[in-house]
């Protein structure tokens, strides 16, 4: 049976990300939306719309607005929650530190709406892209070789034991 990639079970987050995410919905659809609606109308009752600002731009964020709930919708749907692995590896919920191509650096594995649960200066990768899907399973001391989408082959090993997302804010 084949390995089922993230993007095909959905994206990965932390429960902190999921919580805050179902939370940015919630208002979006309970508060903004009304709010909006409220200042289209407002705009609206000003007169000449060919050339009511208030107006067309009530109307952009009412638009920006929806389409942000339709995205969040889509991504709480299908996403997938989940803690690191426990047994020291690198998995989707982990911040590594990897010497990749000969150059240390330090990230978590996740979708990008986890970027505000990791500690500053660490950036997200998804645990589908390839150095994600490389490292995947590995830890602390073990080299890989992947193919990056330049299709240079590129080394990377594992520096330190990954840490989860969790335990690495709560240090900061």
């Amino acid at each position: 049976m084949a390995e089922e990639t993230t993007e095909q079970q959905g994206t990965w987050l932390t429960q902190d990300a999921f919580d805050r995410l179902t939370e940015e919905l919630r208002r979006r659809k309970e508060n903004d939306r009304k709010e909006i609606a409220t200042r289209v109308e407002a705009a609206r009752q000003e007169g000449d719309l060919r050339e009511n600002a208030g107006y067309h731009a009530a109307r952009e964020e009412a638009s920006l607005n929806e389409a942000r709930i339709i995205q969040l919708t889509e991504l709480l749907e299908h996403a997938q929650i989940g803690e690191a692995a426990s047994d020291g590896s690198v998995s989707a919920g982990t911040i590594v530190t990897a010497k990749v191509a000969g150059k240390e650096q330090r990230f978590a594995l996740g979708g990008q709406e986890i970027t505000a649960d990791v500690p500053e200066g660490v950036k997200v990768f998804s645990p589908d892209a390839p150095l994600g899907k490389a490292l995947k399973g590995h830890k602390a001391g073990e080299a890989v070789t992947y193919t990056a989408p330049n299709g240079r082959e590129i080394k990377a090993e594992i520096v330190d034991t990954p840490e989860e997302i969790k335990k690495a804010v709560k240090a900061v």
